[in-house]
Formats: structure tokens, sequence, C-alpha cells
């Protein structure tokens, strides 16, 4: 199950309520007898001195007090030869290997990979570790227990892609139950049977809907029933209307009797509620001037930081231009550099070798991740207000209701407002620069969904460039059309590639290669001739063409896929040509041979085409 609504509407609370953290105001909870539930905070709320392994280990307390047990026997029956002895331990050993004692650390280590950590952080005591590695190891700890019930509170928050992708595999095979608070559309969609939606109430409290799927299944469901709920409503409406209409014209005269009859009736009838529209964020970014061409331009770019007496190469980046509305991903596992390299844009870190040069009449956007734009000691009315000179305070309040914050809100100190609020404050801040090239750190991070939805909106209509680091891969996807690609290699150096293409074509390139693997070994199979004969077609009646054969179908649907492919790989090569001829501007002689080889490459993405339709 699914938990999703919007910041503040109860859903952690719900979840503390349910592990037995907290009381309910009313009601009770219930567990059925012997279930084991375990909870996931946001936050590491406690931490050990433990070594992240020795806290993983104690995961399985009941198998090492097994271990004990046979230990101890093993040294009795070294003492003395006793046949009781022998079937206790025996007993045990099967008990043991049944709780998959031999296994453990095997476990541990499956665990702790999948969710971001080397082997060179085992040693490491828990205390010692950052926030986000303390909540990443809570959940390993989570998963190893394999509790009947797990609450997890934003899992994905510390996670980068792939340690996201990890654990939708793990939790697509977990066999108890798991409620999942989380912000990210993608998990959802992959993790989630149902979805529970808490909203508001006119009385100010919460209410939970539920909705069967994933989140793509949750929101086309919500979009019915809102728009089934607001017609009901105004068919009663209109209903009552007429009715009240009629009543008014016949309670004097002949048909005084139907008249009173159907005031008795309006009057036993259940008024239906108008369907309350939840407040959500208004967004929208303006570009300011226009810029030149050529927006950001690196030449032999190695990224990293200096200390005193040495320097630490996080990665070098291969020599590219970022163009004038041209939006860039830049995707990687945590700890590669993307951060690093978005202060070192902003010259807020050196490059160790190289240059980053930002083009003509470019002004530069800057979302952080930690926020730290912010002054903890200010109100939120005072950030907005230093944004931008000349600003009056009802202007500021007006922009401020907009982001959501009315009334005293305005007057809250950033230091206790919650990630969510954090970030639409530095949003708003964001709107009143004018920006016209953004870089935007893990933008959704903290926001609730209908936030991102509304983000999301304002970047693609954003008509300037944008660089943006994400692990919501729902956003990448929406935004980007290149990515920035940050792989960390078995010799543990990280490399910078590019791909100049949407998110999508890129998660199909890469399963196509994946495919393309299997497929190779199938086609093996087929030369040694293992491929089971396929099935005589069944003969023709006299009024129908005879069908073809499975053989013949499958060759013909193997025909389309190639076609298909080979139209993608044209539409991509175009696309690469026209930004290649963008680049080169001026150069003639470049121009024309790039020009020649868009036309020769238009007129083959025209026969595949007509190929494709006469197949």
């Amino acid at each position: 199950m699914a938990l999703v609504g919007a910041n503040g509407c109860g859903k952690t609370t719900l979840l503390r309520i349910m592990a037995g953290l907290d009381e309910p105001s009313a009601g009770s909870v219930q567990m059925a007898r012997g279930t084991r539930v375990g909870y996931l905070a946001q936050t590491a709320e406690e931490s050990s001195d433990l070594t992240l392994w020795d806290e993983m280990q104690s995961s399985f307390a009941e198998i090492h007090a097994l271990a004990g047990q046979m230990a101890e026997l093993e040294r009795e029956m070294t003492a003395r030869d006793d046949i009781a002895l022998l079937d206790k331990y025996g007993a045990l050993q099967h008990e043991f290997e049944h709780l998959g004692g031999y296994e453990t650390d095997a476990k541990i280590r499956r665990v702790l990979t999948g969710l971001g950590f080397k082997k060179s952080d085992e040693g490491t005591p828990v205390s010692h570790l950052s926030g986000g590695q303390r909540v990443r190891a809570a959940l390993a700890q989570l998963l190893l227990q394999s509790p009947d019930v797990l609450l997890l509170d934003e899992p994905t928050n510390h996670l980068d892609t792939l340690g996201i992708e990890w654990l939708e595999n793990y939790l697509q095979e977990w066999e108890g139950t798991v409620f999942a608070v989380s912000h990210d559309r993608y998990f959802l969609d992959e993790v989630c049977d149902y979805v529970w939606e808490m909203g508001p109430r006119r009385d100010g409290l919460s209410h939970i809907e539920m909705y069967r799927g994933g989140y793509t299944d949750y929101v086309a469901q919500r979009a019915e029933r809102r728009e089934r709920a607001q017609k009901e409503f105004e068919e009663q409406r209109e209903f009552i209307a007429k009715t009240e209409e009629y009543i008014r014209r016949n309670m004097a005269g002949q048909l005084v009797n139907q008249a009173k009859g159907r005031l008795k009736r309006l009057n036993r009838l259940e008024r239906l509620e108008k369907p309350i529209e939840q407040r959500a964020m208004a967004l929208r970014l303006n570009a300011g001037p226009r810029s030149g061409n050529i927006v950001l331009e690196t030449k032999d770019l190695r990224v990293g930081y200096k200390n005193e007496n040495s320097e630490t190469t996080l990665f070098t980046a291969p020599n590219f231009q970022l163009l004038r509305t041209e939006r860039a991903a830049l995707i990687g596992p945590n700890g590669t550099g993307k951060t690093t390299f978005l202060k070192t844009i902003l010259g807020d870190v050196v490059p160790l070798s190289g240059d980053v040069r930002i083009g003509a009449a470019v002004k530069i956007g800057y979302f952080a991740q930690t926020h730290e734009g912010l002054d903890l000691d200010k109100t939120v009315l005072d950030e907005l207000l230093d944004a931008r000179p000349g600003l009056t305070v009802p202007e500021a309040r007006n922009i401020l209701g907009r982001f959501l914050f009315s009334g005293d809100d305005a007057y809250k100190k950033i230091e206790v407002l919650s990630g969510g609020e954090r970030g639409r404050v530095a949003l708003a801040k964001l709107t009143l620069q004018g920006s016209n090239f953004l870089l935007l750190d893990e933008p959704t991070n903290h926001l609730d969904i209908p936030s991102q939805e509304i983000l999301t909106e304002a970047l693609q209509h954003f008509d300037g460039t944008l660089l943006l680091v994400s692990h919501d891969r729902y956003l990448v996807a929406a935004l980007a059309t290149q990515l920035w690609l940050l792989d960390r290699g078995e010799d543990h150096k990280t490399r910078m590639t590019t791909f100049r293409g949407a998110y999508d074509a890129w998660l199909e390139e890469k399963d196509k290669g994946e495919r393309g693997e299997r497929v190779e070994g199938a086609d093996k199979k087929t030369e040694d001739g293992r491929r089971k004969t396929e099935p005589a077609p069944a003969p023709a009646t006299s009024n129908q063409p005879p069908a073809p054969s499975k053989n013949r179908e499958r060759e013909r649907l193997k025909k389309l896929e190639a076609i298909e492919a080979r139209i993608a790989e044209l539409e991509r090569k175009m696309s690469e040509l026209s930004w290649e001829m963008q680049v080169a501007g001026s150069d003639f002689e470049k121009t024309k041979s790039l020009a020649d080889q868009y036309a020769i490459t238009e007129k083959d993405l025209e026969r595949a085409w007509t190929e494709l339709s006469d197949s």
C-alpha cells in the first residue's frame, strides 16, 4: 500500500500510530497476534557505537542464539559421547539451517551493497555515519529482520537511482505487507498494489480514499472520481433548483398536494457536498532576458576538490556545449560528484584543471539540495524581501500565498520549517530572480506529489536552459532532452558520458542491449537445432483465406521490430546532426557536410517509414 497526500496531512503520524510509537486520539489499532512490525523513520532517530557490520548482525539474534547453543553442545560432545546430545545437536542444526544461519553474511552483504554501502563502510561505527547513511543503515537492518509488516516513511529519500531500483526489486519479492509513504512516483508504480490518499475534509481533518493499482492508476481513477463527484453535485443542485421553482409556482395553486409532496421529499434529500479543491502551489518561472546560443561549455574539465596537501579527482568531463533552451539531466550514484559539478559551474569550487565557460548574457539561478541559500534565523517573509530589492510587503505576501504560506506562516523562522516548506521558500525566491539558466539540485526532495506535479509543469513551460540533478526519474523523464551520465567502473573511477535523447529512450536502449545478449544466446540454440517444431497451421475454410503460419508471423513481427529500431536510431541520428549543425555555427564546410548527412539520413528515415507501413 502507498500512502500519499499533501505535506502536513498526517501520513507520518498514521505510520507512527500503526507502529505503536504514538497513541491515537480516538479509536484503536489492532494487529493479529504474533505480527512483527518494522518502522523506518524519515530521519535517523537513534545511533549506535556498533560498527555497521555488527549492527546488521544484530538483526539475526535468534540465529546467533542457536549458534551459541550449538557451540556449547559441541564442547559437551567433545567431553563425552552421548547419543542424546547428538540428537539435540541435529535438531538445533536443522533449525539453524531452516532460519538461514549459513547465509547471514551473504544476505547482509547483498542488502548493504544494494543500498549503496561500500565494503570499506562495514567497519565504520554507525554513530560516525552521516544522517542519510544512518537512515539507509536502518532500512538495511529492517529488511534483514524481515518483519511481517514494513512501515516505510520516505524510504527513497537518501538513495540514488541504482539504490531505488534495487529496493524496488527487493520489495517486489517481499513476502510480507508494505505500507510506504513516498513522493517517488516511479517507485509507487513499481512496488504498490493499492494507493491510500489522505485528503482534507470540510471539518479540517483528513480522510482516506482507497484506489487499486500503482500511482499512474491512482491518478487516472482520482480524476475520474472527482469528475463524477462534481457532475453528481451539479446535477443534484440543478434538480433542487427546479424542484424549488416547481414548489414556489404551485404551492398556492391547484397542484398544491403535488408541491407539498415534493417539498417533503426535498427536505429528506441528503445533500451532496461540493468536492473540495485541494490547495495547490502556483508556480511560474520566467526566463528573463534571452541568453546567447551557447550557455555552458567545458574544455578538459577535471572536477574534484583540493585539500591542504593533496587533491581528489571525482571525474573528468568530456568537452561539450549546452545550448540555449536545452534541458540536461545529470544522473549517477551518490558520491560521484554531481553537486560538486554544479558548484564548479557556479564558481564556488575551482576546477582541478580545465575550464568551465558561461555564455553571453547568461543569468544563473541555483536551487540547492540542502537549501543552504536560506538563512535559518530569518522569517519566510524576510527571505523573500531580500530576494528582490524594492519588493513591497503586500507583493511578497501575495507571492507567498501562491506558495501556500498564508497568515502567520509568513512570520515563521526558516529553522522551524519542514523540508517541503523550505523547498517552497527556495522556489519562491527562484521565481523572483529572472534567471535564464537554472541549476536545480534535487528540486523535488521533500515536496509532496501535488507540488512535484506543479513544479514539473512549470519547468516544462520554462523557456530558458535547464541543468537538473535528480533521482526523481519521473521528473527526469518529463524534462530531459539529453542525459549526462556518471558511472563508477570496476576500477572505482567515475566516468562521465552523454546521451542525446530522452530518459525513456535511454532506458529502451539499455534494455535492448541487455535483451540482445539474451537473444544472441537463444539464436545459438536455434542453430544447434534444439528449437521445437511448430505445429502445422489449421486448414483454411473456403470462405476464409489461409492464416499465415506461426513461423511466418514470428518472422514478420521480428522484421517489424527491426524496422522500428532502425527508425528510432535514424531519428536519434537526425537529432544529433541538428545539434552539431547548431554548434558548427559559421564553419561553412562543416555545416555543409553535416547538412548533406542530414539529408541522406532524412531520406533513409522516409524509406524506413514506407517499409514499416508496407509491412
